[in-house]
């Protein structure tokens, strides 16, 4: 029997594990296969304050090696299933291994948006991607392009210009959503191309990726060796549906104070209704959960 499970190994997940460790909570992680959630795809982080700059590996690196330091047990399997039978949830990992606790918090976050279309599938590591820190340096010298309007979209793009010998920058609207700094250095790049009020219709090659068709009259066709793909998330919700209430999205209601519709259970970061999006918000989340976790377990 846990005191408190935590699901997910981002921001949210790593700053509750330091606040309940602190209160001697003993808490677990399970960290999923991929241990530090979507910032460790991300290339440089600016706006995490007291730090000017630092790469999304490294502030998470950080977090994981400060949980661990003040007792936190980390378990690097996926999740198969959570249930809750009375007062107790149990989990279920995909190595058959299951854990019981009197509290969960649920920080699993969010998986990479897909555009749906002809050849996405098939293309899949094979010149299509949805991380440029992971994969840009097979693209160096060559001609890609960037699916989206938002700041990661554009931080993909800016990432990529210094590799690529050009991007293109393809997004559905007429302008960015993006920062309006972020939107500055784009303009200030002379090997980045917007191509406004389109969308990828096709993704063709033989083995690898060789050129996108679009839904533009002007620019039916573009010749890439890569297309990487930053059109937003969905949250990974699934294991929540039959015990927490989610909303028509798919992300997890809460009251405000990160607890659930599912009395012990709390969700922070980004798989929560309404969650600004931001590691330093994700982080805020997390710590209120160790916080409200404490306080239902009738310590605090």
């Amino acid at each position: 029997m846990e005191k408190l499970i935590i699901i997910g190994s981002g921001p949210a997940g790593l700053t509750c594990a330091i606040y309940a460790a602190r209160s001697n909570l003993n808490p677990v992680v399970i960290t999923g296969h991929n241990p530090g959630g979507q910032l460790m795809q991300t290339d440089v982080i600016q706006n995490y304050p007291g730090i000017e700059s630092i790469t999304g590996p490294d502030l998470m690196m950080n977090m994981m090696q400060h949980a661990e330091k003040l007792g936190t047990r980390m378990i690097y399997e996926n999740v198969a299933s959570l249930s809750k039978d009375g007062e107790f949830f149990r989990i279920e990992l995909n190595n058959s291994d299951a854990l019981t606790s009197s509290v969960i918090v649920y920080a699993a976050g969010t998986t990479h948006r897909k555009l749906c279309v002809p050849g996405e599938k098939q293309f899949s590591a094979k010149g299509v991607s949805w991380c440029a820190t992971c994969d840009g340096a097979y693209y160096k010298n060559k001609v890609v392009a960037v699916v989206g309007g938002g700041n990661t979209a554009l931080m993909e793009a800016l990432f990529l210009s210094n590799l690529a010998d050009h991007v293109f920058l393809i997004h559905r609207g007429d302008k960015f959503r993006a920062d309006i700094a972020m939107q500055d250095k784009i303009n200030a790049k002379n090997n980045i191309t917007p191509i406004m009020n389109s969308c990828v219709v096709e993704i063709c090659g033989t083995e690898n990726v060789e050129y996108v068709l679009l839904d533009n009259d002007k620019i039916p066709r573009l010749d890439v060796s890569g297309l990487f793909i930053a059109i937003g998330s969905s949250p990974t919700s699934l294991l929540l549906k039959s015990i927490a209430e989610l909303d028509e999205a798919g992300y997890v209601k809460t009251n405000g104070q990160t607890a659930t519709t599912c009395s012990g259970l709390f969700a922070v970061g980004d798989v929560v209704s309404g969650s600004l999006r931001q590691a330093v918000y994700a982080a805020g989340t997390g710590a209120l959960a160790a916080v409200e976790a404490e306080k239902y377990l009738g310590i605090r």
